[in-house]
């Protein structure tokens, strides 16, 4: 995994969840294929496999920079301004 200037400068420690699934798609009636948490504000939304996309235009609206996986078993996280995985 790699290092990127954004995880040093997010809170700690993380914030919580604000939901426990993607509320823009239970607003728009789909269904997210997978969860992920924005490591800044606590956003969840769907990933990318989901027709609407919802974190990636979170990340779009709010600049918020790094998210981690939302799924169970999974620790992952991506920084969309350095399109990495980071640590």
């Amino acid at each position: 995994m790699n290092e990127c200037p954004h995880v040093p400068a997010l809170p700690h420690p993380e914030p919580e969840a604000l939901s426990d699934t993607c509320p823009e798609c239970l607003a728009v009636g789909s269904h997210p294929v997978q969860l992920r948490k924005c490591l800044v504000c606590g956003h969840v939304g769907c990933c990318d496999s989901s027709p609407y996309q919802h974190t990636t235009r979170h990340f779009e609206e709010t600049g918020h920079p790094v998210m981690r996986s939302f799924e169970e078993g999974e620790d992952w996280r991506w920084c969309f301004v350095d399109q990495l995985i980071v640590r």
